[in-house]
């Protein structure tokens, strides 16, 4: 009679129990790391320096800037600046800024969420060219047409006027924010439209009743990066326009420049006041700005 053979049977290891899962990943989850922390200071030392130097530096007198440490703060701060800047025309000034900014961002926004809905949700060929002609736009530098834009500029008899920085900064944003635009638009579930259709709504309703709201916080971040962009330019202003009347902010620390020297102080307090209405808006808009940089990551 054949013996049979049994195979040694392995055992199998014990199965890990889940408190002893938990516990070693909550050791690991509260482990410090200690060169993340690091570099988050070393990273905050490096934004926080030039803004404490600009502060205390807008706080000296003109002679008291030359005569001290740089990074210490004054003795006896002084208001003299900030009076002097806001003596030297800066309402003016502030106003075209303001001016220029929102007469750029609310048409760039309407034209770009028309252009981005209209790409996303349309069939064609015709939509298909516009969305790479977009893309085109990406890739053209600023400072390679501004020859053709002073000269389309000066025959348009715009020059020296506020309405020659608002348009070329409206064309020269269109194309990011429709990228941006078309790609949350994207993300909108296709059954919400097919829903409001079968509603009978149509594309102008669906577009601005479901797409807008949803893509709220695109918008809020699109118009908040167009703004600082258009605040903050210089080359337009600089090349397109000429006497005070339609200065900007960028431009307007040209005054406190003279034939020899220049009042550093006080180009550094116009640099905080042009600062602070950037900072209210991020105030009051940073909930949507922060909801819209962070969209998808979750995903």
């Amino acid at each position: 009679m054949a013996s049979t053979a049994q195979a040694p049977m392995t055992q199998a290891p014990p199965a890990r129990r889940p408190a002893e899962e938990h516990r070693r990943h909550r050791l690991g989850r509260d482990r410090p790391n200690i060169l993340g922390g690091l570099g988050g200071w070393v990273w905050l030392a490096v934004i926080i320096l030039p803004i404490y130097y600009v502060v205390i530096t807008s706080l000296k007198g003109q002679e008291g800037f030359f005569s001290s440490n740089p990074l210490l703060p004054p003795a006896t701060p002084t208001f003299e600046n900030y009076s002097l800047v806001l003596e030297s025309d800066f309402a003016q000034y502030f106003g075209n800024s303001l001016l220029v900014t929102v007469g750029s961002v609310i048409p760039t926004l309407l034209v770009s969420f028309m252009a981005a809905y209209a790409i996303i949700r349309g069939r064609g060929r015709f939509l298909s060219w516009t969305n790479r002609l977009f893309l085109l736009g990406l890739a053209i530098p600023l400072h390679a047409t501004i020859i053709p834009i002073y000269w389309m500029i000066t025959r348009a008899h715009l020059y020296d006027t506020l309405l020659a920085l608002i348009l070329p900064s409206i064309a020269f944003a269109i194309p990011i924010s429709v990228l941006i635009l078309g790609n949350f638009l994207r993300d909108v579930p296709n059954e919400l439209f097919e829903s409001m259709r079968l509603d009978g709504a149509s594309d102008w309703a669906m577009m601005w009743q479901l797409a807008l709201p949803l893509v709220r916080p695109a918008v809020v971040t699109v118009g908040i990066y167009d703004a600082l962009t258009v605040w903050n330019g210089f080359l337009f202003p600089l090349i397109l326009t000429q006497s005070p009347a339609t200065r900007v902010l960028p431009l307007s620390l040209w005054t406190f420049q003279g034939e020899f020297s220049v009042n550093i102080p006080a180009v550094l307090a116009s640099v905080v006041l042009a600062t602070l209405p950037l900072l209210v808006v991020y105030v009051v808009a940073r909930r949507q700005l922060v909801s819209g940089l962070t969209a998808g990551f979750s995903k």
